[in-house]
């Protein structure tokens, strides 16, 4: 069972991102519903991960991503696939880890806040089903421990979901 009081310890981010995996297999173990899981999830990492100015889904519809459950400023509503770093990421269906979005060429500004960015496709049977976004307004915040750690929470997601008409 998810405890609220969990505190991370991401002073050693291989641990803090355990913890978090574990935290969200808990809170996720008893729902299926999708959007729920996606509002879950992103309320979970914007609480637990220190720098994170913006935590969520947005989920493929045709050629598109539309915006989904998360937390943060108010945000884009629609992404054209390889627009930004989202779409960038639902095109070439990988992670991709922006450490200054500033250099990054057509970086859509949700949030003039944000500095670094890290988007991470959800890819299901070989179907993107959409991506996870985490934005930070420091430089340099996110690295490949935590593009590979947040595809294990992506997955932690997809496997507690059932997407069935969603799709």
């Amino acid at each position: 069972m998810y405890d609220s009081s969990t505190q991370f310890d991401f002073r050693d981010p291989h641990v803090g991102y355990a913890q978090l995996a574990e935290a969200l297999g808990a809170l996720l173990s008893d729902e299926h519903d999708p959007i729920a899981n996606a509002a879950n999830t992103a309320a979970l990492l914007f609480a637990a991960l220190p720098e994170i100015n913006w935590a969520g889904f947005y989920f493929a519809r045709g050629r598109e991503l539309v915006v989904g459950p998360f937390q943060g400023k108010p945000a884009c509503v629609r992404i054209p696939f390889g627009r930004g770093v989202c779409g960038a990421a639902a095109e070439r269906r990988a992670a991709i880890v922006v450490p200054d979005v500033q250099t990054f060429a057509d970086h859509i500004a949700c949030d003039a806040a944000s500095r670094s960015e890290v988007v991470v496709p959800l890819i299901e049977r070989q179907s993107l089903l959409g991506v996870l976004d985490l934005d930070s307004p420091r430089s340099g915040r996110f690295g490949e421990v935590d593009a590979r750690a947040l595809e294990r929470i992506a997955g932690i997601y997809l496997g507690a979901s059932r997407f069935g008409a969603e799709r």
